[in-house]
């Protein structure tokens, strides 16, 4: 649906395609699951120690602008099982983190919602070290050896 380049670490892209492989045969025919496919496919595999801390990835937090609403929204893209949109986390297999993920900064994409066509615009990008830094409830627990 969008063809500007994306880019995914060696880690993310690991972990996606088990994802994909589990969950497309449980759930074989699930858009969403083709969506994230077709990114994937046409995705640059970076080294993660050499990743663009201005990509979004998986668990990092990214801020977004609907052009054409104007309405910014901000969530962390995690795997499904971890996802609550209540609390700001928004799955990869959903329609929007699956065109965000591995766009980078300033990047603008188009892609179908089930509300329709969404523009949108990457504003910000936390990494995921930042994103956890920066959570009081993992700074708040307790260290375990």
């Amino acid at each position: 649906m969008n063809h500007t380049p994306i880019y995914i670490s060696r880690y993310d892209y690991t972990k996606l395609r088990l994802l994909l492989s589990t969950a497309l045969y449980s759930r074989a025919g699930n858009l969403a699951l083709r969506d994230l496919r077709a990114e994937l496919d046409r995705a640059a595999v970076i080294d993660p120690a050499a990743f663009p801390s201005d990509v979004v990835t998986m668990d990092s937090t990214v801020e977004f602008e609907d052009l054409h609403t104007g309405e910014t929204e901000e969530y962390t893209i995690t795997f499904p099982e971890r996802a609550d949109v209540d609390s700001g986390r928004m799955s990869i297999l959903a329609p929007i983190g699956t065109a965000l993920i591995g766009c980078r900064v300033g990047s603008t994409i188009d892609w179908a919602t089930p509300g329709g066509i969404r523009q949108l615009k990457v504003r910000r990008v936390i990494p995921p070290a930042a994103t956890a830094a920066a959570s009081p409830a993992l700074r708040a627990a307790p260290a375990t050896h």
